[in-house]
């Protein structure tokens, strides 16, 4: 199974804009543009929804069949682990493996040595990587400690992979190692050095999932230092390219960039790196599709609005619960929240133009917009309530799910 060059990871919590999504994949596609969506919905999200990944293949499957639709598509399990994987294999066939709470914990001594060993050619020489202007060195000290941070959650990988590939069998799924989950960004350096580990394991990834520099934040736009982003993208992509070669990692190995929905400052940057490399992409979470539902709510007014104004109070309520689990993604500065009285005296224009993600809006405000992206939960209490609402409005949400995937993610990115 072969991941096509360009993919976007298409988020779902409540099972009904698979069809809305797929029209925007179908609209770059008549443009010339193929771009795989894949479906992600973590062990997490289907906790509080109560759903299964069953029930993403189900709307999946629906809304391919009411197009039509022949092009490649996917199901994600996740950013899944040894202990949960297993509920996914069914309906997945994609596989996130998430090995973030390994990085850092060093490997075994003798595994570090051998790997070091195995990799000596790395070591203390002038690396000559194209499109890298300066020659890459690395001491031996540095492999060391690179070996330290990452050797044993490329080895976690490899188990976890394994394990898939026992119940799935080789070639039927698509592997993406997640390293994007940590404290410290890594270097392309850093990427050069898991690649080995990766390619040691015999893990056949299509798409590894780095840390970059910054703050890519739940659906709000990146905060960092744009040059050093550049750098570093750029930097990757030749490290990825030098590694399939030297490596013999699959050929249609890719970045992929997780939260990377409303990224919308670094897309410019990404679209022209994929133009120089003649590289692919995984662009992950691309959408925001929830709070899409909520403007599309809001925007129908009556029972919508309402609807969309009483989850953000009850939200506000219950600020430190729902934020706790998403603390190393959102930035919220309550001051800058607006209380719900005053929100429940807002008009549908009002609402949308705080949480439409319009930075040319003067009344654009990204922390409500954080504070209803982490806010799902609440609508996932109302039940019928919330649900009934997208069927009542479903043609003006589904527009506004369309129009935003492929506008603000699709056209800036991917067509040239």
């Amino acid at each position: 199974m072969q991941l096509s060059k360009y993919s976007m990871g298409v988020g779902d919590r409540f099972g009904h804009q698979a069809r809305a999504q797929l029209a925007a994949i179908i609209k770059a596609r008549s443009l010339g543009v193929a771009i795989a969506p894949v479906w992600n919905k973590s062990f997490r999200e289907h906790s509080i929804i109560g759903t299964s990944p069953c029930d993403v293949r189900a709307a999946v499957t629906q809304a391919v069949n009411a197009f039509c639709f022949t092009g490649e598509y996917h199901v994600d399990a996740d950013h899944i682990n040894l202990k949960n994987v297993d509920l996914f294999m069914d309906a997945s066939d994609f596989f996130t493996l998430d090995v973030a709470d390994f990085s850092g914990k060093p490997a075994a001594a003798k595994d570090i040595k051998a790997f070091l060993k195995k990799h000596a050619d790395l070591i203390g020489k002038n690396l000559e990587i194209p499109g890298i202007k300066a020659a890459v060195a690395v001491t031996a000290k540095e492999a060391e400690a690179i070996a330290g941070k990452y050797l044993l959650a490329v080895q976690e990988a490899g188990k976890l992979y394994r394990h898939i590939e026992s119940k799935k069998g080789a070639g039927n799924f698509i592997a993406e190692v997640s390293m994007d989950e940590t404290d410290l960004p890594q270097t392309p350096v850093d990427m050069l050095f898991i690649l080995a580990a990766i390619a040691d394991e015999k893990i056949p990834a299509q798409t590894i999932a780095p840390k970059f520099t910054g703050r890519f934040n739940k659906g709000v736009d990146y905060v960092g230092n744009l040059a050093q982003f550049k750098k570093e993208f750029n930097e990757d992509l030749a490290v990825i390219q030098y590694a399939v070669e030297k490596f013999g990692l699959p050929k249609n190995l890719k970045l992929s960039v997780h939260s990377g929905s409303d990224k919308f400052s670094i897309y410019p940057i990404i679209k022209d790196a994929l133009k120089r490399f003649d590289a692919g992409l995984h662009l992950k979470t691309a959408g925001t599709t929830w709070l899409e539902e909520l403007i599309g709510l809001a925007t129908a007014g009556g029972e919508g609005l309402e609807l969309a104004k009483d989850i953000y109070a009850q939200a506000y309520k219950r600020f430190d619960e729902l934020c706790k689990p998403y603390a190393t993604v959102i930035d919220i500065d309550t001051a800058k929240l607006p209380k719900p009285v005053a929100v429940a005296k807002w008009n549908a224009e009002k609402f949308c133009s705080a949480l439409r993600h319009d930075q040319s809006n003067a009344d654009y405000n990204l922390h409500f917009r954080q504070m209803l992206h982490v806010a799902f939960r609440i609508a996932a209490e109302m039940g019928d309530r919330y649900l009934d609402a997208l069927e009542q409005f479903e043609p003006v949400v589904a527009q506004n799910v369309t129009t935003n995937i492929f506008e603000r993610h699709i056209k800036p990115v991917f067509i040239q």
